[in-house]
């Protein structure tokens, strides 16, 4: 289980996460960086001047900051991240709060799941903070749970130039099931110790996003299961009609 280490050094961590957001949303104001690491300003511009310097980012003339040569080319994600993170940290807080174990907010990008925001659960035993996260969107519950939405063409299209694709045949059986009970299962697939449940946030009939529950092994079993579903089903409707609100249909 990969969790944050007891002796973090906290400007190093915040740089690491400019780092990520960068690489996955393509740019950042200062002040968005400022807020999105509970920082000031100052020390906001100071980060991101330090990335500036090693090559993880650069300034545009708009001053806004984009990825440097150093982060490798990866897929951006096309759906609203700051509006989904700003409308989704209270839902994941509440969600985490009555079921006691991690609550998080995901995102596809190709075959890739990001995971864009992240609420720690109360217990000693936990999954910890994933923000930044990427997974095999295949492997991961919430990208299950997106890739289960897809027809079959657009699933194959999707990894067709993929020289490490997954056997579709047996993926589309297990999507199958997935949109039949409405909800995906990652049983310690992409961590040993560690179960997720997601289901996916569809505003207007759109598969925008996935909201997911992350539990050590020990503590789920078929009972367990059942009430983390039914709760991140209750979480993820309340938070799909906020979300309706916010967006175009």
């Amino acid at each position: 289980m990969k969790n944050k280490p007891a002796y973090a050094i906290d400007s190093v961590d915040h740089a690491l996460q400019l780092a990520q957001l960068l690489q996955q949303e393509g740019s950042l104001r200062v002040t968005d960086a400022a807020e999105r690491l509970n920082v000031s300003r100052s020390t906001a511009h100071r980060l991101l001047a330090m990335l500036v310097y090693r090559d993880f980012a650069v300034q545009g003339d708009d001053r806004r900051y984009r990825p440097g040569e150093t982060l490798r080319p990866t897929l951006i994600s096309h759906g609203p991240i700051s509006l989904l993170r700003q409308i989704g940290t209270p839902h994941l807080r509440e969600l985490a709060g009555r079921v006691h174990e991690t609550a998080n907010l995901q995102v596809r990008a190709g075959t890739e799941i990001r995971f864009i925001a992240s609420v720690e659960c109360d217990q000693v035993l936990r999954v910890g903070d994933r923000t930044g996260r990427i997974l095999p969107a295949h492997k991961a519950s919430g990208g299950m749970a997106l890739l289960a939405a897809l027809d079959e063409d657009a699933l194959r299209a999707l990894y067709e130039d993929d020289p490490d694709r997954p056997d579709l045949d047996v993926l589309g059986k297990q999507f199958a099931l997935i949109r039949k009970r409405g909800f995906a299962v990652n049983d310690q697939k992409t961590e040993t110790g560690v179960v997720g449940i997601g289901v996916v946030l569809a505003p207007h009939q759109n598969p925008l996003a996935a909201i997911a529950l992350a539990a050590p092994s020990v503590r789920v079993n078929r009972v367990r299961l059942e009430e983390l579903r039914s709760e991140l089903e209750l979480a993820a409707a309340a938070l799909t009609r906020e979300l309706v609100v916010h967006l175009p249909s």
